[in-house]
């Protein structure tokens, strides 16, 4: 589990960011069984309060679930995984027309320039996937 901390956000914040990431990517699969509260703060280097803070907060938006003295896994609703997906991609849309907007470029302009980068991220990782056959 690889995070790197930013000085700006909380890090329980961080913390849970980083797993709704890698639930959207597929990282972390529904019903996944995660690292124990204790596990995290070892693997992360953080503070185990901190840890359970993050814990606690996905358990609070259903993003894991822990029934009893079972490990922690990640929801299995169809329903919320989708909108966390939809979640990451309305903010990181809005990050970008923020930092854009100031230019002044044409929308057709734009989505020609986004859809030929996209694409070329796209068959950049397809090749570094077949590579890693």
């Amino acid at each position: 589990m690889n995070v790197i901390f930013n000085n700006r956000d909380p890090v329980y914040l961080q913390v849970i960011r980083h797993f709704k990431e890698e639930i959207v990517t597929g990282r972390m699969a529904a019903g996944q069984e995660i690292p124990s509260r204790r596990e995290l703060a070892a693997l992360l280097q953080i503070n185990p309060n901190t840890a359970q803070r993050a814990y606690k907060e996905m358990e609070e938006q259903k993003l894991i679930t822990t029934e009893g003295n079972s490990p922690s896994r990640i929801t299995t609703d169809e329903e919320l995984l989708s909108l966390l997906r939809e979640e990451l991609l309305r903010e990181a849309v809005d990050a970008f027309v923020d930092s854009v907007s100031r230019i002044s470029v044409p929308v057709e302009e734009l989505l020609s320039i986004v859809r030929q980068k996209y694409e070329a991220k796209q068959q950049y990782r397809e090749q570094e996937d077949d590579g890693d056959d």
